[in-house]
């Protein structure tokens, strides 16, 4: 193997990556742990997938009876239509999973509530589709702490790579010496 260098398969590409936030809708959002850190870095994801021209996707969970998407992430998520379900899994949101193969997407940025519910199904659905998947802890959540924290665990242990909104937007950014480094830092901060 001498000469041979290569970056980690598991580190985030743009041209093969997309954004998946999950089910951030006003009603369930009211009452999970930790809302508004819920919300800020999924906004913060969604800016930076943008400034990187990264595909974004996200879905409402039943909308006529748990409303739609949160309105701060609506105003970011403006030209994008919402993927319905009623499905937990977004592998039961219609062709879902066939329009991220054929836009060539491998890998798979996941935010959103609740953790063991929708996200957990949706994750583990992705990594037997074939998909890496990077769950941002600090971008999802639970009603009840120890649902979190399994959640993450589970997901972990089947292969989910489990990180930070800060990290992934770094990891898709790849350098330091480009103007969308002074936005991402901009967002970030």
């Amino acid at each position: 193997m001498e000469g041979i260098i290569e970056r980690n398969r598991k580190i985030l590409v743009r041209d093969t990556a997309a954004l998946l936030l999950i089910d951030i809708q006003e009603k369930i959002l009211a009452v999970m742990k930790e809302p508004e850190m819920v919300v800020s870095n999924s906004i913060k994801l969604i800016k930076g997938f943008k400034v990187l021209n990264v595909p974004i996707f996200y879905t409402e969970q039943y909308p006529k009876g748990l409303g739609t998407t949160a309105a701060p992430l609506l105003a970011e998520l403006e030209g994008l239509n919402a993927i319905q379900k009623m499905s937990f899994s977004c592998f039961g949101a219609g062709n879902f999973f066939t329009r991220l193969k054929d836009n060539k997407v491998t890998q798979v940025v996941v935010a959103g509530i609740e953790s063991h519910v929708c996200v957990q199904q949706t994750v583990l659905d992705l990594i037997a589709s074939g998909f890496q998947v990077n769950v941002a802890a600090d971008a999802v959540s639970s009603r009840k702490e120890p649902d979190y924290k399994f959640a993450l665990k589970r997901m972990s242990a089947h292969g989910a790579e489990v990180t930070t909104t800060e990290a992934i937007l770094f990891e898709l950014l790849t350098s330091s010496d480009t103007e969308e480094f002074k936005e991402i830092s901009a967002i970030i901060r």
